[in-house]
């Protein structure tokens, strides 16, 4: 795919680095990211995708290098509007206070202004869209994987923002509701937000995004369209991992299988 011209990204990251207690984490990542577009962040264990999300959402500082969020150095932006442009669902969305599901969904409108009427519209459609209708009045404490992650799901549609950052949305999901959750992000993406992914299965990211960034030991190691990085000599090379990739039967997409 043509990727987005710097002025046209909701999202840059230039040169960014990341050490930790000598290690290298992230080494010179320069990316950027546009609005109406899912790129998936995959890669290994340990190839830096969670830490790459975690300094384009703001909530990490780069050892080197910056972010840019819609044209402005990320440290210049204020915490209130900051939550107004992106949405984050982090790897651990546990909440361990007595909050009802909807309470937890509603938290996703505290940084726009108020407007009962409107909030509680689009904390039902968040609801609907997760589909935990059925469990709104529930204790967050008592949910299951899946249910507590469908949740934090929940909350980042209430907080309806252009840039969605997600980190392995799908972990804790049955495959009913993985193909549900990517769904609403392909329709967000179509309605013109900017959605970065982390997930494990390529099989997924091949099906729903746009684009695949591959990382491996801190580094961009492939950068395109589905069929441009999913090939067997990329990800056989980087997963150390025998596959064979064929075309879905259905999809028109590739499929990663092992050999």
């Amino acid at each position: 795919m043509t990727h987005a011209a710097r002025h046209d990204a909701m999202l840059v990251l230039e040169n960014v680095g990341m050490r930790i207690d000598g290690h290298v984490i992230l080494d010179d990542v320069t990316l950027q990211f546009a609005l109406g577009t899912i790129t998936a962040m995959v890669g290994p264990n340990g190839a830096g995708k969670s830490t790459l999300l975690g300094i384009a959402a703001g909530d990490a500082a780069p050892t080197s290098g910056s972010v840019l969020l819609d044209g402005k150095p990320m440290p210049s932006w204020r915490a209130k509007a900051l939550a107004r442009q992106r949405a984050v669902l982090p790897q651990d969305h546990a909440v361990r206070f007595a909050f009802s599901v909807r309470e937890v969904v509603a938290m996703g409108r505290l940084p726009h202004p108020p407007d009962p009427e409107r909030d509680d519209a689009i904390i039902d459609a968040a609801l609907r869209d997760a589909d935990i209708i059925a469990l709104a009045d529930r204790d967050v404490q008592t949910l299951s994987g899946g249910e507590s992650a469908r949740t934090a799901f929940a909350r980042v549609l209430a907080q309806r923002t252009p840039l969605l950052l997600l980190d392995e949305p799908t972990a804790a999901l049955d495959l009913h509701h993985q193909e549900t959750l990517l769904r609403k992000i392909r329709a967000l993406a179509n309605d013109g937000a900017c959605v970065v992914v982390v997930l494990h299965d390529l099989n997924l990211a091949s099906a729903y995004a746009d684009r695949i960034v591959m990382l491996d030991r801190g580094r961009i190691v492939a950068d395109g369209a589905p069929r441009e990085v999913l090939t067997s000599e990329i990800v056989g090379r980087i997963y150390r991992q025998a596959v064979r990739v064929i075309e879905h039967p259905t999809r028109g997409v590739p499929l990663v299988v092992v050999d």
